[in-house]
């Protein structure tokens, strides 16, 4: 299974990926992470990618890439993978499409996670994580026993400042700039699936297994 999952911040897309690696034994494959890992191990890619960051610059789109082909040519990437929030551009998945045509490589599905923005919001300004341990609650959804404590350890729970309700609303404006051209994009494509995202997390993943199979 070869899947690119597509949608805005806040539609669960990092959660559903976790629960479908896990379940089918693929790889999660987040550029954030990749991002990160390359510049801990201090790799030829990471160095280069630092000096953007610490310049407060975009990393460019080719570091992005090359980053993204090293890592599906690793072990795990055989039986399948998730591509977590990549591509974000157009110019992007142009890009990848030409790295998955060099490593022969399929897709088995581009699965967008369609969810209005009222819930997005909702979400992510409902966010809190204990400062502790890192346990993450929603006073929505998932509400700590104690308000703004902790129910694992007990430490203090906060609000992210990118969770903050404006921050969330220009978020969700930089994305439909940027990366809702994407969905015209890979609409032409048969591999292409909606997925209502604001349904249930489980209904959510048997969606997306069911849409896939068929």
């Amino acid at each position: 299974m070869k899947l690119i999952f597509l949608g805005p911040p806040g539609a669960g897309k990092g959660t559903q990926a976790a629960v479908i690696s896990k379940k089918y034994g693929i790889a999660h494959i987040s550029t954030g992470d990749i991002l990160r890992d390359n510049v801990a191990r201090e790799t030829e890619l990471g160095l280069k990618a630092k000096k953007y960051m610490e310049s407060g610059q975009l990393v460019p789109d080719d570091v992005i890439v090359d980053m993204v082909e090293r890592r599906l040519k690793e072990e795990d990437c055989r039986a399948g993978f998730i591509l977590d929030g990549f591509p974000r551009t157009v110019v992007q998945a142009e890009a990848l499409d030409k790295l998955l045509e060099k490593l022969h490589i399929t897709l088995d599905g581009i699965v967008y996670f369609d969810v209005p923005d009222d819930v997005v919001i909702k979400r992510l300004s409902g966010r809190r994580i204990c400062k502790s341990c890192g346990a993450i609650y929603n006073i929505h959804s998932q509400p700590p026993k104690k308000e703004g404590v902790c129910d694992l350890c007990g430490g203090e729970l906060y609000q992210r400042s990118d969770d903050e309700e404006s921050v969330v609303r220009n978020r969700l404006k930089v994305y439909k700039e940027q990366t809702a051209p994407l969905i015209s994009y890979y609409e032409k494509s048969d591999k292409f699936l909606r997925v209502d995202a604001s349904q249930d997390s489980s209904a959510v993943v048997q969606a997306i297994v069911e849409a896939v199979k068929k």
